[in-house]
């Protein structure tokens, strides 16, 4: 079965599960799942895992995002973005040092409310869902981060720029709360995802009808590349895969890692397990000095080709 990570360079229309069904029917592989969602009109860098890369998934989903981004000052519309019903239209009577203030202000950590019109979901259903049934869902605000907002290009009605943003915020919900801020309201027109954490847009593939699996598994990124995890080399591939968690002797090397990380164990260059280190890599240095063949690590998740493996308890 194929493993990995997929980048697809989405294009406008489709939503993020359409991409992943395409993908699955390419590859001819049930197990496909995505890294995050990009909304239907907006385009660019979709993290697609693929067999046993979608357990990896997840670790993934806390990664720093940027996007390019073009909003229309003047408009505001039910699902923040130009697809929706314009609610409200106001002049846009604002000088350039306004815009580039209120712009910059929201550079830092704010508590942000998320667009009824989301893949988020409440009570089970994602809140587009609901909309659309005219059950609108007021959730409460929560925190994100802005990093960085750069490469701002004014000429209004249309403001552009760049940003670094954490993950979980809504490209769509910034520019209708920069819209308030210059009290003349905003809408995302153009919404362009360029970076998932190392992940970059200029590595994706984009997809055609013509494409063939070849294609697609030719960009694929190996498992073993996918984590920046500190990691731990075994010499015994066997004993990970049934489930016994690794000791002092089975160390060949390890990076740096403090107790309580994640890491990654590998064997012969491949992943084979994510593991918690019960101990410090300092630490079990001494241990290795003293010849005390303690355990080092809790398997977290076991990366077998046939089958998950029952983690031993000791």
């Amino acid at each position: 079965m194929v493993s990995g990570l997929l980048l697809v360079d989405k294009e406008k229309g489709p939503t993020s599960h359409d991409i992943v069904d395409r993908v699955r029917k390419i590859l001819g592989i049930k197990q496909v799942g995505h890294a995050g969602t990009l909304d239907p009109f907006a385009t660019g860098l979709l993290v697609i895992g693929l067999g046993k890369a979608t357990r990896l998934l997840e670790y993934l989903q806390g990664e720093t995002k940027i996007y390019n981004v073009k909003m229309q000052l003047g408009i505001i519309t039910d699902t923040f973005d130009i697809t929706g019903q314009i609610m409200e239209e106001h002049p846009v009577k604002v000088t350039e040092d306004e815009i580039l203030k209120a712009i910059n202000s929201f550079i830092g950590t704010y508590k942000q409310v998320p667009p009824a019109y989301s893949a988020k979901k409440y009570q089970g259903r994602k809140l587009y869902e609901l909309a659309r049934e005219g059950k609108i869902i007021n959730l409460p605000p929560r925190e994100v981060s802005i990093y960085e907002i750069a490469d701002i290009k004014i000429e209004l009605p249309y403001v552009e720029f760049k940003t670094k943003v954490s993950s979980g915020t809504y490209i769509r919900s910034l520019c209708m709360d920069i819209g308030y801020a210059l009290g003349c309201g905003a809408t995302a027109v153009e919404l362009r995802r360029i970076q998932v954490g190392k992940f970059k847009i200029e590595d994706a593939v984009k997809l055609d009808k013509s494409d063939t699996p070849d294609k697609l598994i030719s960009h694929i990124v190996p498992m073993e590349k996918i984590l920046d995890f500190p990691k731990l080399h075994v010499n015994d591939r066997d004993k990970i895969y049934n489930g016994i968690h690794p000791k002092v002797d089975d160390i060949i090397s390890m990076d740096d890692f403090a107790k309580d990380d994640l890491i990654q164990v590998i064997w012969n260059g491949q992943l084979v397990a994510v593991a918690i280190a019960e101990r410090n890599s300092d630490f079990i240095k001494t241990l290795k000095r003293q010849q005390r063949n303690e355990r080092i690590a809790t398997l977290k998740k076991v990366f077998k080709m046939d089958s998950d493996t029952k983690i031993e308890e000791e």
